[in-house]
Order: structure tokens, then C-alpha cells, then sequence
């Protein structure tokens, strides 16, 4: 049984990570309470570190909170109209979906039944920042002006459909403004040369980025197929960019279940053949052209399986010793861990560079509600955030 405290004192380093491999699968839902107890004796920096730890965490807070700009504009808004508010769900369901929208007919009957459903008036007044405040009101107005029950004849009614006959446009085009506008802060570009722009003066700085493609996972070969293209193309873009700065040169994400249809445990033996043959593809290339690569990790019942792959693609002649070939690990499983552990025990053995990249991880709830559907016991996830 793994114990996290064995870590630290070496007692796995013998081993041969094939040796070590099935003690990622034990830890799969261990229980959380026990083992957090034997993570946070290991994390314990003592009363010195915790007081350098505060020093700099309120420094960096200080930091930020002097600032004035859209980022600072945006935080306000996603706190005042937070996720855990009937208004911050509506929103957030509305920028979602706005992005999916093909028509415009669609897209204001959206707006009128989102926005109308929500308490907006309670928000008033209720920010420090103006623009926030302003957005407020901008919500209960077109909460007004897109309701569909002022039917009756009172002139103010009658003046709110007239309104609303102009109004929808105006407002589904602010929308998408605000949408857009969002979109910036999170995303980089619409393309590899935009991000590649875009993110210019931060590369100028030292900074560097890890580009990842944004898209669903392929139902089909088809599918499959496109993102290959494109991946391949993002890599090929990356590759002619001189070098900015003093930073490392920005580098390329795959997800995996982009380049397969049927990237799943029951077809494993699909998995390690034609999926390998498309990774190692774009390692090859990457590799020729300077550009760092990094496997993003993705549902838990795929961790084993991904791993499996990444071993088999470090163990090949084209990709072996080349050292920017890389991992994200992620912090909310309960295998991390002994992840950790076996890709120590891999780059030993390989005498190689293991770049990773850790993350809390992206799937907490759709993990959750998986286990709950499924019965089981446990969860591969940390249950608090």
C-alpha cells in the first residue's frame, strides 16, 4: 500500500517503474481523510515558512489590487456576479452558449429567456467598481426591456415594445461585445499567429506560453483527422516564430482524445498503436523544429492509458533523449502523487528530461457526479476544492 510519507524517504527508489506502475491504480479512490493526514505532514513548512508564505502572498495580493485594468474590471464582475448566484449561473450559461449560437433569431430568443429570469436589481449598488455597477443596471434595463409579459396597453409598455423591437439587436451585439471582451482575458488568439501576436509583450518580458487548441474531444476519424491537421499546423507556426526575449520559446498542448475517436480503456490496443502513430507524428515534427510538446491530461479513467502511451512514445528511437516531451499532471487526484513517483522512476531508468506541468485539474465535477452515477465507493478526486 502506498504511503505518502515513503516518498521523501526513498523508499521506491530501486524500483523499476514497471515495478511501481500498479501502485497508481491502488491509490485510485484511497481514503481522503487518512490520506491528506499523511500529504499535509509532509507539506508542513514550520511557523517560519508559514509567516513567508503570508509576507508574500499579501504583497503579491497588494500588488494586484493597485492595479486598474480590464482584468481588474472583469475579477469584480465574476465576483459579483459569482457562480454560486442564480444571476452569475444565467450569465455564464448566456456566454456559453452565445458562442454556439449560428442565428441571430435564436440568439435574442436566448437573451430574453436568460435575462429575464434572473433578479438583477439586487446587484445594484452592490460593487465597488463602476463599470460593475454600471453593468448592473444595464442588466435589470434589459431584463425590462426584453420581457415578453408587458403585453397590456399602458403607454410605458408600449413604449418598452418598441424598445424591444429595436432594442434585441443592440443588445445581442453588446453581448457579443461583452462576450469578446471576456474571451480576451482567457483566451490569446483565434489562431496560433494572433496568440502568437498577442502574446508578444509578455514574451518580451521572459514570459512563455503553452498553446493549447480549444475544441471538443473527435467522435469521429474524420474529426480526428482535422485536429491532426491543425495541430500539426500549430506546430509548424510555433517552429517559424523567431525567438522574443529571454523566455523559453512557447510551446504546443495535445489532447489526446482529439486525435482518436475511441480513446478509451476498451480499446487499448487502438490506443497504443494508432494513436501512438499519430503522437510520435507530431513529436517527430516538433522535435525537427524546435518546438516543445506537452500531453494534457483529461478524465481520470484515462490516466493508466495515457501513461501507457507516454512510455511507449519515450521509449522510441525518434523521441528518446530529447527532453522536451512533456506531462500535465494534475493536483486534485488522489494519483498524483504516485504519478509523480513512477515518472521519477521512468526518467531514471531512461536516463531522460521529464518536463511536467502541474495543474489542479478540470474535470472536478463531471469526476464527482461519474462516481455517483456509477455507485462507487469513492472518488478519484479530492472532494474539497
Amino acid at each position: 500500500m502506498f504511503k505518502a510519507g515513503q516518498v521523501l524517504q526513498g523508499d521506491f527508489a530501486h524500483l523499476k517503474a514497471a515495478e511501481f506502475f500498479p501502485t497508481i491504480s491502488a491509490n485510485y479512490s484511497v481514503d481522503e481523510a487518512a490520506y491528506l493526514n499523511e500529504l499535509l505532514q509532509l507539506a508542513d513548512p514550520g511557523e517560519a515558512g508559514i509567516e513567508a508564505i503570508r509576507r508574500e502572498a499579501r504583497s503579491l495580493i497588494e500588488a494586484v489590487r493597485g492595479r486598474d485594468n480590464a482584468v481588474d474590471t472583469l475579477d469584480a464582475l465574476l465576483r459579483q456576479y459569482s457562480l454560486d448566484t442564480h444571476e452569475g449561473l444565467m450569465l455564464m450559461c448566456l456566454a456559453e452558449a452565445l458562442l454556439r449560437v449560428p442565428d441571430s433569431a435564436t440568439a435574442d430568443a436566448l437573451i430574453r429567456d436568460k435575462l429575464n429570469a434572473a433578479e438583477w436589481e439586487r446587484h445594484l449598488g452592490q460593487s465597488d467598481n463602476v463599470l460593475v455597477n454600471f453593468a448592473a443596471w444595464g442588466l435589470v434595463m434589459t431584463g425590462k426591456v426584453v420581457d415578453p409579459d408587458n403585453t397590456d396597453g399602458r403607454p410605458k409598455n408600449v413604449i418598452g415594445r418598441l424598445i424591444k423591437r429595436s432594442g434585441e439587436p443592440v443588445i445581442r451585439a453588446a453581448m457579443n461585445q461583452a462576450m469578446k471582451l471576456m474571451g480576451k482575458q482567457f483566451v490569446l488568439g483565434r489562431s496560433i499567429s494572433e496568440a502568437l501576436k498577442n502574446g508578444r509583450p509578455e514574451r518580451e518580458k521572459g514570459y512563455t506560453y503553452s498553446f493549447d487548441m480549444l475544441g471538443e474531444a473527435a467522435l469521429t476519424a474524420e474529426d480526428a483527422h482535422k485536429y491532426m491537421s491543425d495541430y500539426r499546423q500549430a506546430v509548424e507556426t510555433v517552429g517559424a516564430e523567431p525567438q522574443v526575449g529571454t523566455g523559453p520559446r512557447p510551446s504546443v498542448s495535445i489532447k489526446l482524445s482529439a486525435l482518436h475517436p475511441r480513446y478509451e480503456v476498451a480499446q487499448r490496443e487502438r490506443v497504443l498503436t494508432e494513436l501512438f502513430e499519430s503522437v510520435r507524428e507530431l513529436a517527430v515534427l516538433a522535435r525537427r523544429l524546435d518546438v516543445s510538446i506537452t500531453i494534457d491530461a483529461e478524465e481520470a479513467d484515462r490516466l493508466e492509458l495515457s501513461l501507457e502511451l507516454y512510455e511507449k512514445l519515450m521509449r522510441d528511437p525518434a523521441i528518446a533523449g530529447w527532453g522536451e516531451f512533456g506531462l500535465v499532471i494534475q493536483a486534485y487526484s488522489k494519483r498524483c502523487l504516485p504519478v509523480l513517483v513512477w515518472l521519477t522512476l521512468l526518467g531514471k531508468e531512461l536516463g531522460a528530461r521529464i518536463p511536467l506541468r502541474l495543474v489542479k485539474g478540470a474535470y472536478w465535477d463531471s469526476e464527482i457526479k461519474q462516481c455517483q452515477v456509477q455507485g462507487l465507493d469513492g472518488y478519484p478526486v479530492y472532494t474539497r476544492k
